[in-house]
């Protein structure tokens, strides 16, 4: 098992280096075109990832033998990393929203965006593995915790379904607090660095304070995400692996998301509606099971069910400008 452990940090490690070492080595805008074709590869290379979760389940390879749980047949297998893929690349979306507040706050140029995402995103690969071990530990020796992961969930719903009607603003950091109590940050940014050199001084620019808040923000989306794939499955292979690739295609999405964002209005609906499903799931796992089956259906349902209601209110939207300037009278001409 720990070769297969090994084996995907080394991947996730040349994605990485040919991402930002190979295809983004220098900092430019990313078109709406080409951050559609890079999501699109990202969500390739997942489910092409799929394909190798199912043999390496089925055939028992690197050590696979049921650890953390009864034997996962590779159907079993893929579609918990499907389901699991699923939510987590939809509950980020809350998360880009965020990031497009943090990265508007900072007047951040689109050509440095990219930049901190990156480092944003590698930095989030290292926290959520930190924090997978240790809900895996959790929900393993205290089968209470099951409950607890569920309560979350729903009240993390509760929060979302509150917050739908405020302004959302950048999260307050208290690193960031202290920097700025001791001076240690410029509002004007210095290229592509983060740290710069003022009266002997090292002082955090905007892309190192943007940065700090992105960190912190997934951290925050992170204690609701990862409890919501644990009540996919148990296998922590699977929450790591599902979760790290909906990460990693998350760069892209944001700018494809900042493009059309306004065109989704009840998309954070549906995510509330998602979020108490899945709470409601783990409070009922030892009670109702739900299969991942019927856990894949919904979820793909409340996904398709925001998204169609929000492109016909664009589109009722436009009929009714349209109907607004036929019926609006002509001036006379004298």
């Amino acid at each position: 098992m720990m070769g297969l452990w090994i084996g995907f940090t080394l991947l996730v490690l040349f994605l990485l280096f040919l991402d930002l070492g190979v295809f983004h080595r220098e900092s430019r805008e990313l078109s709406l075109g080409m951050a559609l074709g890079w999501t699109a590869v990202w969500v390739a290379i997942a489910f092409l990832f799929n394909v190798g979760i199912y043999f390496v389940y089925e055939y028992h390879l690197f050590g696979v033998n049921g650890r953390y749980g009864p034997h996962l047949s590779g159907n079993t297998a893929a579609l918990q990393y499907l389901t699991s893929y699923l939510v987590e690349k939809s509950l980020s979306l809350d998360n880009i929203f965020v990031i497009s507040i943090i990265i508007g706050h900072f007047e951040i140029p689109l050509k440095y965006q990219h930049r901190v995402l990156f480092w944003g995103i590698l930095g989030a690969i290292v926290l959520r593995g930190a924090m997978i071990g240790l809900g895996a530990v959790l929900i393993n020796r205290f089968h209470a915790m099951v409950y607890v992961f569920g309560a979350l969930l729903i009240w993390a719903a509760v929060r979302m379904l509150l917050e739908s009607r405020e302004q959302p603003r950048p999260p307050s950091n208290p690193l960031l607090a202290y920097f700025k109590k001791n001076k240690r940050v410029t509002r004007k940014l210095d290229g592509q660095s983060f740290i710069v050199w003022r009266e002997g001084k090292m002082a955090a620019t905007p892309l190192l304070q943007a940065l700090v808040l992105v960190e912190f923000s997934d951290v925050l989306f992170a204690i609701d995400s990862i409890p919501a794939v644990f009540s996919v499955t148990r296998d922590p292979f699977i929450v790591f692996t599902s979760n790290i690739f909906a990460i990693l295609g998350l760069r892209s999405l944001y700018f494809v998301i900042a493009a059309i964002i306004v065109k989704f209005h009840y998309l954070k609906q549906s995510l509330t509606v998602l979020l108490f499903f899945v709470g409601g799931k783990m409070l009922l796992s030892h009670h109702f099971p739900i299969s991942t089956r019927v856990s894949l259906a919904v979820i793909v349902a409340v996904l398709s069910v925001g998204i169609l209601v929000s492109v016909l209110k664009v589109h009722r939207g436009k009929n009714s400008r349209n109907v607004d300037t036929l019926q609006k009278p002509r001036e006379d001409i004298s």
